[in-house]
């Protein structure tokens, strides 16, 4: 499996920035390999239940100056449900989901602009306060 580049956001508010070959979503845990330590070949496992999202990012140094756009535009047709999901910090993303379910352990959301830095992110369900349609 290719190497993805992904920044995990704990529940505590830690965050870890590194790439990932083994992630799925229904399992407990999985590898990342930090880009803080320097040694490509040091992983760390990472656990589901610690986390409030995965995200699924293009770059690690991301645009925080950027405003990123919370609606689709009329001509635009995604794939699933548009959803505004309110995570318990209060953080807000809008995009769609192919499968929101509060039973399972999270779910996928693509993010509504298309210049995000996130490509998708994964939300730990319990870290979800509120999925609201659009």
């Amino acid at each position: 499996m290719e190497k993805v580049k992904i920044v995990c956001r704990y529940l505590n508010g830690k965050i870890i920035k590194g790439f990932t070959q083994d992630f799925s979503p229904t399992k407990p845990s999985f590898h990342v390999f930090p880009t803080q330590t320097g040694n490509p070949n040091e992983s760390l496992t990472v656990y589901l239940r610690e986390l409030k999202a995965i995200f699924f990012v293009r770059d690690f140094m991301g645009r925080p100056d950027y405003d990123e756009r919370k609606h689709y535009d009329p001509n635009e047709h995604p794939s699933g449900r548009i959803v505004e999901v309110t995570f318990t910090d209060g953080e807000t993303l809008v995009g769609s989901t192919l499968g929101y379910d509060p039973k399972r352990p999270g779910f996928f959301i693509f993010p509504a602009d298309p210049q995000s830095n996130n490509a998708r992110v994964f939300a730990l369900s319990k870290a979800v306060r509120l999925v609201r349609y659009l």
